[in-house]
């Protein structure tokens, strides 16, 4: 197994773990912003003081800028979004169509980039679409229609908003962005953005103990998700990794199942089985 694969992996577990932590947050009633605020807060300090300790100087150049930016808008975007999504329907239905930003990233990479494209991928994102198709079918009599579709559209523009995130921090990087620089950025996006989006949106800017919790848990998560995912992007192709990656939503309906958040059915276990064969697809292509 090479190194890029090994990391997104790890992103992809760690991943899978803070989507569950997003949605028993999301159920409660309380603030997304306030969450992505200190969450971005804690990541911000986290991520300088990694970079003190790796002894890495912090490159604030054209491209760490503009591209932390762009990068930074579009997660602050696309996690806001996923919150408001988790709040209402299944995780395995919202996370699984959140982590379909696959489709994305390849089409972007392959017009972008120019990175290779083959069978393999296609099949693997084709499976992807099946594991979607069969959350959908298995909650269609569980939840009015109305709100269902709603929310997964508001979730299936998370999606795009997240693979424009892992594209952009791509070009970045081959523009000369420094990796730490640039999620520094990225993460005081999520400070500003969720800010704002609890002041002027919510209109409740309140942090409590309960909240605290939440976003010490989701942080130290959430700094291992993107560490790792910037090193499988840096290290290896976006549309191979970012793919990876973005299969936790495996890891999501099992804990959910485990933790009786909802209940396992065929048409679950026939989505994990379609996203096991497009993770061992994508990570062989």
């Amino acid at each position: 197994m090479s190194y890029p694969v090994l990391f997104a992996l790890l992103s992809l577990s760690l991943s899978g773990l803070n989507d569950i932590v997003f949605k028993i947050y999301s159920t409660g009633g309380r603030s997304r912003g306030v969450f992505l605020f200190g969450v971005g807060l804690i990541w911000t300090l986290s991520q300088w003081g990694l970079a003190k300790i790796q002894g890495t100087p912090l490159e604030f150049n054209h491209a760490t800028i503009a591209f932390g930016l762009l990068a930074g808008l579009f997660l602050t975007l696309s996690n806001l979004m996923l919150l408001e999504s988790l709040g209402q329907i299944e995780v395995s239905l919202a996370t699984t169509i959140y982590r379909l930003n696959t489709i994305g990233v390849v089409l972007f990479s392959y017009f972008m980039l120019h990175e290779s494209f083959g069978w393999l991928k296609g099949f693997g994102i084709f499976l992807g679409l099946i594991a979607v198709f069969f959350l959908y079918k298995s909650q269609i009599h569980q939840t009015h229609q109305k709100q269902l579709l709603l929310f997964m559209g508001v979730a299936g523009v998370a999606s795009l908003f997240r693979a424009s995130y892992g594209v952009s921090s791509k070009v970045g990087f081959l523009d000369g962005a420094d990796r730490n620089s640039m999620l520094i950025i990225i993460s005081a996006s999520w400070v500003v953005g969720g800010g704002i989006y609890a002041i002027l949106r919510e209109k409740r800017f309140r942090i409590t103990r309960e909240k605290t919790r939440f976003i010490m848990i989701s942080s130290v998560l959430v700094v291992g998700i993107v560490n790792f995912l910037m090193l499988a992007i840096q290290h290896g192709e976006a549309s191979t990794v970012i793919p990876i990656a973005n299969m936790s939503f495996v890891i999501a309906l099992l804990l959910s199942v485990a933790l009786k958040m909802e209940k396992l059915n065929k048409m679950k276990i026939g989505a994990i089985s379609c996203a096991i064969g497009s993770i061992l697809l994508l990570a062989q292509s």
